[in-house]
């Protein structure tokens, strides 16, 4: 009787990665924190931090997240970071 040849054990293949989704992103849905958010950083005096924390309710590291992370990097907007002569950080969306 033969005996059978010694075989390789399967290898599992890797699932490659989805690109990434290019698509610009939507604009803020009517009446929520981030329509809110623009709304007031569209303003040609901004919005300070304080400000923006009262309207959503926001720590202000999750405030300063969402200025550099949603708005900045995924909606692609240059948000401006200006003080006041009183020292108060003001933040406003850059115009194009």
């Amino acid at each position: 009787t033969p005996t059978p040849s010694p075989q390789a054990a399967p290898v599992a293949q890797r699932k490659t990665k989805a690109a990434k989704d290019t698509t610009p992103p939507k604009d803020a849905r009517v009446g929520s924190k981030k329509a809110i958010v623009l709304e007031l950083l569209r303003r040609p005096e901004g919005a300070t931090l304080q400000e923006i924390m009262s309207v959503t309710g926001w720590m202000a590291h999750s405030v300063r997240g969402f200025l550099s992370g949603a708005l900045g990097k995924k909606m692609g907007l240059t948000i401006e970071s200006l003080k006041t002569d009183e020292g108060v950080r003001v933040y406003r969306i850059k115009p194009q």
